[in-house]
């Protein structure tokens, strides 16, 4: 008399070497490209430089609407991806991004976009969430040629600790230059309550309000063209090349119009 080994159940099997065979071809995920320690910032054994000539990395661009704004980029492909969350209700906008710098010849910064032409009014109140974030860490109310991390722009930056800058690329892979604000004495490490660029022609001011005044000029505007259509747009930087931070923009207010900053408180 033979005797039949028991079977064993076929479709236990068949799932078993089908999870094998999953793991044999799923590839390792592509580590995380290093931060070059040129990005690194000033630090009592280190000094931030400008990158070497010629170095870029494509923006990650996404075309995905959020509140006021047609789309968002990792301009300069931080090695950290960045994100952004829109409350309708509150009227925030929460920018998460790391990057080493929007200064030099290129730009790391997670951007928030919309493509326009003409003259223009953006302003908004910007805050860290996180006090202890690292100081020169800004966020930003640009203008853009462009999506490239080189690309020709103007911006105001308020920095962690309280510096505000009105700065400007004057064509692609030129190096930056700006107009310093520091607020010493009662307002050190205080933020403006309140941020805005306006666009009339070529001439491109900012203004602020520091503590609930009517927002003025700060400063004399600077010249730069732009060729329609351009982008603009609100931005983060944590000026760290490989750690996130946040910042929160939120009654934000963009009109294609100039003239429009003495209005707002």
């Amino acid at each position: 008399m033979i005797k039949h080994r028991p079977r064993r159940p076929l479709l236990p099997l068949l799932a078993s070497a089908a999870a094998h065979l999953a793991l044999a071809q799923a590839a390792p995920p592509a580590p995380a490209p290093a931060a070059p320690d040129w990005a690194y910032p000033q630090s009592a054994t280190h000094v931030q430089v400008p990158p070497p000539p010629g170095f870029h990395r494509p923006s990650r661009t996404f075309d995905t609407p959020l509140g006021l704004f047609a789309g968002q980029s990792d301009i300069g492909a931080a090695v950290v991806p960045g994100s952004a969350t829109y409350d309708a209700a509150t009227g925030q906008y929460t920018i998460h991004s790391a990057g080493y710098n929007i200064w030099y010849t290129r730009d790391e910064f997670r951007y928030l976009w919309k493509k326009m032409s003409g003259d223009l009014s953006l302003f908004a109140d910007a805050t860290f969430p996180d006090p202890a974030g690292y100081g020169d860490r800004k966020a930003v109310l640009v203008i853009r040629q462009s999506l490239e991390d080189d690309s020709a722009e103007a911006m105001i930056g308020e920095h962690g600790v309280g510096m505000i800058h009105l700065a400007k690329r004057s064509s692609a892979g030129a190096s930056m230059d700006d107009l310093q604000y520091r607020f010493g004495g009662a307002l050190a490490h205080v933020l403006a309550r309140r941020i805005g660029i306006e666009k009339h022609g070529d001439s491109i001011a900012i203004f602020v309000s520091l503590t609930g005044e009517p927002m003025h000029q700060l400063g004399p505007p600077i010249n730069l063209h732009f060729d329609a259509p351009f982008y603009v747009g609100i931005g983060f930087c944590s000026h760290l090349p490989d750690k996130s931070d946040t910042a929160v923009l939120s009654n934000v207010i963009l009109k294609e119009a100039a003239g429009e900053m003495h209005e707002q408180p």
